[in-house]
Order: structure tokens, then sequence, then C-alpha cells
């Protein structure tokens, strides 16, 4: 029986599952987002966030700590300098995991694991609707700006439209104009 053994093995030995995960959370760290398996997904996101949450105390103690999970220079650096300051506020639910179908070898279930907050494209939702919350009077301004310029190019093109038959006249009365060389 199994009970409370919680811990999903992923087919690996120990220190397998530990390198494996190590590399799996300096890739995420590096590069904000992976695609992997959702068993892998589900392990790495208990491995990953206790280390996020310990980075947001920068001190000496708490890189070596990290250090030792990651065993990363540029991700420990990474992941104080800039991943850290931008979770600060949030009290946990570091990632997130986005299914996206099979795999077409295997038929594995894959899925998408990103750092909730970079996410431009959910991000870039939330401003747009921020946008929509506008006064009529300010669109009504801008409108008014806008067809304040179409008028003065109206008036250009008729006139380039007299230039050209007065010129045309000219030269079918058998005057030459003379050309530049």
């Amino acid at each position: 029986m199994r009970h409370s053994r919680v811990i999903n093995h992923l087919g690996r030995t120990s220190s397998h599952r530990k390198a494996m995960l190590s590399n799996m959370a300096t890739s995420l760290i590096l590069h904000k987002r992976i695609t992997t398996t959702t068993a892998k997904a589900k392990a790495l996101r208990t491995f990953v966030e206790p280390l996020i949450t310990k980075s947001k105390e920068d001190s000496t103690h708490s890189r070596r700590v990290v250090f030792g999970y990651l065993k990363d220079k540029t991700a420990v650096a990474e992941l104080f300098r800039e991943v850290s300051p931008k979770v600060a506020e949030r009290p946990g639910g570091y990632t997130r995991i986005l299914k996206i179908g099979n795999r077409i070898g295997d038929n594995a279930d894959m899925c998408i694991m990103e750092l909730v907050d970079y996410n431009e494209a959910m991000l870039g939702g939330e401003a747009a609707k921020t946008k929509t919350t506008r006064r009529r009077r300010a669109t009504k301004k801008k409108e008014e700006t806008v067809v304040g310029t179409k008028a003065p190019k109206v008036a250009n093109v008729k006139a380039e439209k007299t230039e050209k038959p007065v010129a045309k006249a000219e030269e079918a009365a058998g005057e030459s104009v003379p050309e530049e060389k």
C-alpha cells in the first residue's frame, strides 16, 4: 500500500530525479516558460515554488540554500534580481500549468509551465480592459481633430489637379517647356 507517499518518482532514481528537477527549474527561471509533460510539471511545481519563496528574502544564506538546489549561478542571479521583486506581493502560486494536448510519439500529456507574472498575453488582456473604460468626450475630441486634418489634404489634391491641365494645354499649343538636364 502507498499510504502517505506523495512524491512522484517519475520512473527515475533519486539522483537522476533531483538532477532533472534542478535542470528544469533552471530552465524555467531563465526562460520563464517551458514545455514538458504534465507529471514532470507537477513535480517541478513542488520543487521550484519553495525556492521562489526563499528568494523573496535576499540574504547570503538564502542565496546559498537556493544555489544548493539549482547549482547554476546565472539562474540564482536571475531569480534574486528579476523574479523575486516581481512576485514580492504574491503569497504563493508562482507557476501556471497550461495543458496543450498529447505528444504525437507516445501520447503523453503535455503542458506549458510558466511563471505567472511573466505571461504578456494574460497581463496584456488586463491592460486592454482598462483602456476601454475611457470617457466619451476624449474620443469625440480625437474624431474632430481627424476630420480637421483631412480637409487640407483634399484641398492640396484639387490644386494639383488644376495644375496638370494647364501644363498639357501649353504643350498642345506648341510651346515647348524647357527640360532640365
